[in-house]
């Protein structure tokens, strides 16, 4: 038996075609293709076609009529709650019992769908119903559409801070939520079970959730008026100063490098008050851990590029769950694939053998 690493940290589980994050130099590659060449040069929608079928041609699919059983409003859980209820109204196939090319047309139409629920939840979140067909289908991409459905109505410079989100986070290898996809799939459950499960990985604030902390943080910082002394008196605290240290980079988190670039460009108001923050952070942060790598990562400037588009910090963990849909799906498909089942082993450290008397 290997060494226990705890969190498996270092321990390659699969091996996928899909994402390349590179560790060293600072940069992102679907399927060898860097982000910098999709981002603003094709939708998401396309994006996901590159991710599950290794074709930029390709897309995901247009949601189709459906109308959520009961939302509450609160985005995360009616996508986990409503993603799975799907797979018993559209009567989903196991994914040992499918083929290949069913499981890519169930998960293209989930995808979609799940897309479509959490619109249909921030709407009601907001007090009012989602606007109807004949209005969404205005739209030319899914991040237009999806505003349609939410609001009504889509502001270009909403629709761009969306579709570069969405882009830059749609895949990041075996994180947590991924992991958890592809454990599931092994298992032979249907893709509907699969990517619910992901959804529930993402409740937790440790993954995909870190940007609903961020802009509380820079108001925090703005208001006192001296980053120095918050991120001092942070440290101090031993609080966390969230959006900053990546497990795989050791560089610039390039999804970060392009964020950053995007507000900037769409004018976020937060942004000169995010790079003085910035600054002293990595200088603080430098000094006290030497011997680590702390950049700035994705969901800093994730954080500033959602403001624009006014998405409330409650509704950031559904909406990495919309840019993820494409990476969990092409990782469903492989997982399918290889016929594995994950089985790991444990190292049990309880106590030795003992009577009943005795406890």
């Amino acid at each position: 038996m290997n060494d226990f690493k705890p969190g498996l940290e270092g321990v390659v589980a699969v091996q996928t075609e899909i994402a390349e994050p590179d560790r060293e130099g600072g940069s992102l590659r679907y399927r060898g293709v860097d982000i910098e060449e999709l981002v603003g040069h094709v939708p998401y929608e396309k994006v996901w076609g590159l991710l599950v079928d290794d074709d930029i041609s390709s897309a995901m699919p247009d949601p189709e009529p459906y109308q959520p059983a009961a939302l509450s409003g609160k985005a995360p859980a009616d996508l986990q709650a409503e993603t799975a209820r799907l797979s018993g109204v559209w009567g989903l196939g196991k994914l040992n019992e499918i083929s290949d090319e069913q499981a890519r047309e169930d998960l293209g139409r989930l995808s979609a769908q799940m897309m479509e629920i959490v619109a249909r939840s921030a709407a009601k979140a907001d007090g009012r119903d989602p606007a109807p067909d004949d209005v969404v289908a205005q739209g030319e991409t899914a991040a237009e559409r999806f505003l349609l459905r939410w609001r009504g109505e889509a502001d270009p410079r909403h629709v761009k801070a969306i579709d570069t989100y969405w882009i830059c986070t749609a895949e990041h290898g075996l994180n947590a939520s991924t992991f958890t996809a592809r454990v599931v799939a092994s298992t032979g459950a249907d893709c509907g079970a699969a990517l619910s499960s992901a959804v529930g990985a993402l409740s937790g604030p440790l993954h995909g959730g870190a940007p609903a902390y961020v802009k509380p943080m820079l108001e925090e910082v703005k208001a006192l008026g001296d980053p120095q002394r918050w991120v001092r008196e942070a440290l101090e605290s031993g609080k966390r100063i969230m959006g900053f240290g990546h497990r795989i980079y050791r560089a610039e988190d390039p999804r970060s490098r392009i964020l950053k670039r995007t507000a900037k460009e769409l004018g976020s108001p937060q942004v000169e008050v995010a790079e003085e923050l910035e600054q002293v952070a990595l200088k603080a942060l430098q000094e006290r851990h030497p011997e680590r790598v702390l950049a700035t990562n994705v969901e800093y400037y994730s954080a500033i590029v959602l403001d624009v588009a006014e998405i409330p910090p409650p509704l950031a963990p559904a909406m990495f769950a919309c840019s993820r849909v494409a990476g969990w799906s092409a990782h469903i498909l492989e997982q399918k694939r290889t016929g594995r089942l994950f089985r790991p082993s444990a190292e049990y450290v309880g106590p030795s053998e003992r009577s009943l008397t005795s406890v």
